[in-house]
Order: C-alpha cells, then structure tokens, then sequence
C-alpha cells in the first residue's frame, strides 16, 4: 500500500490535526516528518480538546501507531511532559516510536534563539524561541546531537563540550550572556534518554516493512507550504521542509511509494509571525476572522493574522506539493457575512500576477485582486452532506475548487470529529 502524504497549503495552522484524525480509522501508522515543538495541531474528539506539538496526531487513535522520524528535532522534556499530560488523560502512549536518527533540542539551541530573535528588533523573524532554527543549523553543520546519542555517555559528552565550545563564546562575548555548563546538561539529557529508550526504534526500516505488507501509511507534515525552507516566504519561514518532498527525506520513505498527498486548506488565510501577506485583513473584519475562527496559536498563544482565501498560494501549494485532493477546513466561520471576497491574483505595481511572484521584493508589494461572492447565513455545523450545505456555501466552495488546482474532497464545518462532509474517499 502506497504512502499518503499530508500537508498544510497555506502558513499553516489550517486544521493537519483534524484531517488526520479523521483518516485515524484508515491509516495503520502517523508519521511526522519534520519541525519541533514550534508546531500545533488541535484535535477536538467529543467535548474534550487535546493540543499535539511534538506527537503525531495519530496518538489519539488507538489502533494508530504513531512515529516521529528522523527529519523531526525533538525537545526531549517537552516531549515528555506532552507524553506525561496525555498519559493522565488516559491516552495510552506506548506504541509510539521515535527515530534514532532524529536530532535534539539542547539547551544553547533555545537560549541562542531567543536572544538572537531579540536583537534583530523590527528585523524579526517571528519564531517561538523553542530553539527549532538552531537545532536545524547544527544538524546542517554536522554538530548536531541525535536521539541515538542519549545511550552513549562518552558520545553525548563529547558532542555537547565540542558545541558548547563555541555556542557559549557567541553567548558570552556577542549577547552577554552567562555560559551553559557542559555537566548539568549531559547529566540531564542522559535521564531523558533512560525514559524514551523504550520508544526509540530503527522507524526508517519499519515504516518500509509497513508499506511492503500493504499497512496505510500517513505522513503528516507540521507548518506549511508557505512556511518551507525552501518554497516559502523566506527568510519568514521555518528551518525544514513542510512540503510533500520533505515527507520523503524526512521519514526515509521513497518518492515511489507516495500514492497521494492531501493539502490542508483554511476556507480564509492566516498566519503567524512576521512577513508578507497580501490578503491580510487589518481592520474589524480581521478581528472578526480571529475570534469566530479561534485563531490564536496552539503553541505559543500569539494572534494569528488574518485575510481572505489567497487563490494564488492555493495554486502554488497544489503544483508545489504535486496535491491530488484538498481538505477545506473552518468553512463555519465565513457563514453570517452578506459576501465573502476571494483573492484571485496579485497586483504587482500595476502588474496583474495569477501566480506567486518570483522574487521576494515583488511579494512584498502584491496587493489582492478581489472578487467577490455571496454570502450565506445558515448555521452550517449540522450539515452531514456537501447537499446540506446552503447553495452560496456550495457556490463558494466549488469556485475554491475551481481557482485551486486540485479537488476539494473532504470539508470541515466545525471543530468536532463529526463535523466532516466527506465529498470523495482521501484514501
């Protein structure tokens, strides 16, 4: 059974968790494939609310078993705590497996984010501070410490006094700050290690032994198309690949053996952090979007930025991630408005461009061509067929799926795990 992919084809924040979790029934393992503890994923089952960043969001199915990979880089005592604050909600944890490949989180890695994000002053880039960007440096920079290295003393030693070496005169000498000690940190890394040891595994060879006996695979990415290392809005991006091809490197699953990849999409735009936005709302209506839709961070708690359905990233998330189906997420919170504008292109100093803009200095000029639909004001969340929805809902719909680039085959019409109109099998 071929792989399916699963990707955000927007900023992110588009609704991976619920899409995920609704395939819970269908899929054999979960797979994350890359970012940190910089990510969220909200998974509402009855009236209780779980908020994921480091586990997969299969965890929450219990005949799911849920893998981090090697493109992962894992905080080990966030992790932890998330397995620890699960656990006590009666969520077992135990079929999880982590890679022994994937990098980790240490303690420079956070302290040089933050105060490296606190010089750059209105230059920001808008990360967590979670340490996320110089954990991925390190691994580039082969200084990088993996998850296989906590059951290694000697290993973790050197590798943490080698970094240290020099994180700690950049500390020091260009930020002022006091130095990390080598000790403390192997100490308390290595009783990391002794509580995931029995998660860890070799998760390359058994997801490919899944695929060979005809098991579902889901790759599940965190962030967004848009947010990609390289095929985002950089340098306002996160420090891996969200895209379809990086759920290959980072699973260590071949490109032959993806069936399909479903983009998760928001019925508006949002995002959060710094950079470019064209279709970003700045007055009441913004505010509108934000507090009917919830939209504030599941990680961090920020506002997330709002605007209306951005066509043109639609098209460019479907050709970059190679999207056979969308799932349109959080159609609810358009219903009420007399109309709904849709941007369908760019205005590039008098320039008109269908797609995204080659260079970073014209995406920061682009300004939405707007058209505009009609509104409904029927309650959605009880509809349990694309039938039920009003005819303006489904017009608004279709035109989404007619700018896109790809077919819209599941949507979301509230929070809850039952409040999916399914228009077309995703697996």
């Amino acid at each position: 059974m071929p792989a399916i992919v699963l990707v955000g084809a927007q900023w992110g924040d588009e609704g991976k968790g619920k899409a995920t979790d609704l395939l819970g029934g269908k899929v054999d393992y979960v797979v994350r494939y890359q970012g940190g503890n910089n990510a969220g994923h909200t998974v509402v089952i009855g009236d209780k609310s779980y908020a994921l960043h480091l586990l997969p969001s299969g965890i929450l199915s219990p005949d799911v078993v849920p893998v981090i990979g090697n493109g992962v880089v894992i905080d080990p005592g966030v992790l932890l705590q998330e397995i620890d604050g699960l656990k006590a909600r009666g969520i077992d944890c135990g079929r999880l497996l982590i890679s022994a490949n994937a990098h980790l989180i240490m303690p420079h890695h956070r302290a040089l984010d933050k105060v490296s994000e606190r010089y750059l002053g209105k230059a920001r880039i808008g990360t967590t501070g979670r340490g996320i960007g110089p954990a991925y440096g390190d691994k580039i920079a082969r200084m990088g410490v993996r998850v296989q290295d906590l059951f290694d003393p000697g290993i973790l030693q050197k590798k943490i006094e080698l970094s240290l070496r020099e994180k700690n005169q950049v500390l020091t000498k260009v930020y002022n700050r006091r130095p990390i000690l080598v000790d403390p940190i192997v100490e308390e890394y290595l009783e990391y290690g002794e509580r995931m040891r029995s998660y860890v595994a070799n998760t390359e060879l058994v997801i490919n032994k899944a695929l060979d006996e005809d098991k579902v695979v889901l790759l599940e990415g965190a962030q967004g198309t848009l947010l990609d290392i390289d095929h985002g809005t950089y340098p306002f991006v996160t420090s891996s690949s969200p895209t379809a091809g990086g759920a290959c490197a980072g699973s260590g699953v071949g490109p032959t053996k993806v069936k399909s990849v479903i983009g998760i999409l928001k019925a508006y735009t949002t995002r959060v952090g710094a950079g470019p936005f064209p279709s970003e709302l700045l007055d009441e209506m913004g505010e509108y979007l934000r507090t009917t839709g919830g939209e504030y961070g599941v990680t961090t708690g920020r506002d997330r930025r709002c605007g209306w359905f951005d066509a043109v990233i639609a098209r460019y998330a479907s050709r970059v991630n190679g999207i056979t189906d969308f799932f349109l997420t959080k159609l609810d919170v358009l219903s009420g408005l007399e109309q709904v504008p849709v941007c369908v292109a760019y205005d590039v100093d008098g320039e008109r461009h269908e797609e995204m803009p080659s260079t970073q200095t014209e995406f920061h000029h682009a300004k939405p061509i707007l058209e505009y639909l009609p509104g409904w004001k029927e309650d959605i969340t009880s509809a349990k067929s694309f039938d039920d929805l009003p005819p303006n809902a489904q017009s608004y719909v279709k035109r989404i799926e007619e700018l896109s680039g790809a077919q819209i085959s599941a949507i979301g019409v509230g929070p809850g795990r039952d409040q999916t109109l399914t228009i077309r099998d995703l697996i």
